[in-house]
């Protein structure tokens, strides 16, 4: 597990998550995975498109998620 994630969902995270959060988790994610801390330019498009990829999936598991009965939003609704 890649340290520099957070966790993004209360109570952990004291606030919602934010774009910003929700982009740096997935690029953490991304450079963990691929093993580049920043890609070649002729990996740059799809890495950039992973990293797209993995925000948005990662919104989406926040917007569905229920804490103690309670729906979880984030700043990408």
């Amino acid at each position: 597990m890649c340290r520099s994630i957070k966790t993004l969902r209360p109570p952990v995270l004291p606030d919602e998550a934010t774009e910003d959060d929700i982009h740096a988790a997935a690029l953490q994610y991304v450079r963990k995975v691929s093993g580049f801390r920043a890609p070649a330019a002729h990996n740059r498009e799809v890495f950039e498109r992973a990293v797209e990829a993995v925000a948005a999936a990662t919104a989406e598991l926040l917007g569905g998620l229920e804490v103690r009965g309670r729906a979880v939003r984030t700043a990408a609704e």
